[in-house]
């Protein structure tokens, strides 16, 4: 395998959507966006970029939502500055993006990291946030705790590979690092050659390697620092929007038993939906499974109120209501770390 770095042009892969650059809290983030109407933003996970939402996007678009797939700071296009990549701050990156966009407000969706930053938008950036679609991901404060206890302290051992410093970066662009992340956490038969191709050149792009690291080394150092308690209290405020949360039965990075105790964080409408044969990178394995879930929860999210656009008819955040969705999980209540 060459290990020649990446060039950001090669992250730009044409298509039906619009490439653009948006600027946000001090930095500057690559958006691809297409179709007209209610705003939804999908939020990428590890070791990927906005191109894993591509199947999700012609849907949605086709659908009449005005979708944005975003690169997250150090990753894909996006800038990739030597800090900032605690959660509070990535927050408040996606929160200037809507607002860099023209929008109020938008449906916040996100998979891996880029659904522990959307269950963490409506503690933390409530104004732009509409909804929440998370696939993949437990809520924050069920990770951190289940990360120590039981099965999912040995699910997520490879954090502690993550905290050595350089280690790990030279395993994802000299090695086979993503390759072996992408096999071990999915299930049957993903990724195909091409789609490996792509994101092993996405981990060559000078400085993502260390990027992507420094959400893991965050997350897991900050328990023990006054940024990483004021993140836990923050996240004890109760979800009032809509919330549905996807998840994979042979997810083996997050365990479904883990994603399961997420409901006691959310009042609002809450659906749970699992998907029993799928492994951790949802929206590419099961990318017709997952489309069709995300199209019916936004068709039943409430059209009138607050308008996501300024000036022009919208929506309005779905009040409290009946919990549905199949697989629902039993609700475990809350913990904090």
């Amino acid at each position: 395998m060459t290990t020649d770095l990446a060039d950001l042009a090669d992250l730009l892969i044409d298509g039906p959507w619009k490439h653009r650059f948006v600027a946000a809290n001090g930095a500057r983030f690559h958006v691809a966006e297409m179709g007209t109407g209610p705003a939804v933003l999908l939020l990428h996970g590890f070791p990927q970029f906005w191109w894993a939402w591509r199947a999700q996007m012609l849907a949605l678009a086709g659908a009449g939502f005005h979708v944005v797939a975003m690169d997250l700071r150090g990753f894909g296009a996006s800038d990739k500055p030597p800090r900032g990549y605690d959660t509070p701050t990535l927050v408040a990156d996606v929160a200037g993006v809507v607002r860099s966009l023209g929008l109020r407000r938008a449906v916040i969706v996100g998979h891996g990291w880029g659904g522990w930053v959307a269950w963490s938008m409506p503690a933390l950036a409530p104004r732009v946030t509409r909804a929440v679609a998370v696939l993949g991901m437990a809520h924050p404060l069920r990770m951190r705790h289940a990360t120590f206890h039981g099965r999912q302290r040995s699910a997520t051992r490879r954090l502690l590979h993550f905290q050595v410093p350089m280690v790990p970066e030279r395993s994802l662009v000299r090695g086979d690092g993503v390759e072996r992340i992408l096999r071990t956490w999915s299930g049957p038969g993903y990724p195909d050659a091409s789609t490996l191709q792509t994101y092993r050149t996405a981990m060559r792009v000078p400085f993502v390697a260390h990027t992507s690291m420094e959400y893991y080394r965050w997350a897991v150092r900050s328990l023990w620092r006054v940024d990483g308690r004021r993140f836990t209290a923050a996240l004890r405020a109760p979800i009032q929007v809509p919330v549905l949360q996807i998840h994979g039965g042979l997810d083996p990075w997050v365990l479904p038993e883990t994603a399961g105790g997420s409901e006691s964080w959310v009042q609002g409408p809450f659906r749970f939906e699992s998907l029993p044969s799928v492994g951790h990178f949802l929206p590419e394995e099961a990318s017709d499974e997952v489309t069709a879930l995300l199209l019916d929860w936004l068709a039943g999210l409430d059209p009138s109120g607050e308008p996501d656009r300024p000036g022009a008819g919208g929506q309005r955040e779905q009040g409290p209501g009946r919990r549905q969705g199949s697989g629902q999980p039993t609700a475990h209540p809350p913990v904090g770390t």
